[in-house]
């Protein structure tokens, strides 16, 4: 299996925070990231599917 964010448990394939991106998604391992002025709210960040990062392991993909 390749490892990567399509195959990670925190990965997310909703389109939110008006993602334009193909086959990309949300990243919900780390809480959402904080905005400059404080009546706008933080957004997950959107990552593509065949992206990776440091926390994905065996061990937190879906089973």
């Amino acid at each position: 299996m390749q490892t990567s964010c399509q195959s990670c448990t925190f990965f997310d394939e909703h389109h939110g925070n008006q993602n334009q991106v193909d086959e990309a998604g949300l990243c919900r391992y780390n809480p959402p990231i904080q905005q400059p002025e404080a009546d706008v709210r933080g957004l997950w960040p959107v990552v593509k599917e065949d992206d990776w990062c440091g926390h994905h392991t065996e061990a937190r993909q879906p089973h």
